[in-house]
């Protein structure tokens, strides 16, 4: 995975897009910024121009995973999204 495809596989599991901001800083939204001089990625929710839950990666692959799963278990948590019911074949 990697910032390309983020934004679809957001889509796939019910995230909309504006929930996330790649590239820039925005409030009320989770952030994701390379910084290519660093050879980082920052990973953090933004609110009021401040950062929370911050995160800080070598690897774009391993943000957008780190990310994902955030949102993921976000969507679990609020029973959008989870384990598949069991069924019996006849």
């Amino acid at each position: 995975m990697n910032t390309e495809s983020f934004v679809g596989l957001l889509a796939a599991i019910g995230i909309p897009a504006d929930v996330v901001s790649i590239g820039e800083e925005a409030d009320n939204t989770w952030c994701l910024l390379h910084h290519p001089d660093q050879g980082s990625w920052e990973v953090f929710w933004r609110e009021q121009g401040n950062r929370y839950d911050w995160a800080s990666f070598n690897n774009e692959q391993v943000a957008c995973h780190y990310l994902f799963g955030r949102l993921t278990w976000s969507q679990v948590v609020r029973g959008a999204v989870g384990v598949l019911p069991v069924t019996e074949k006849a």
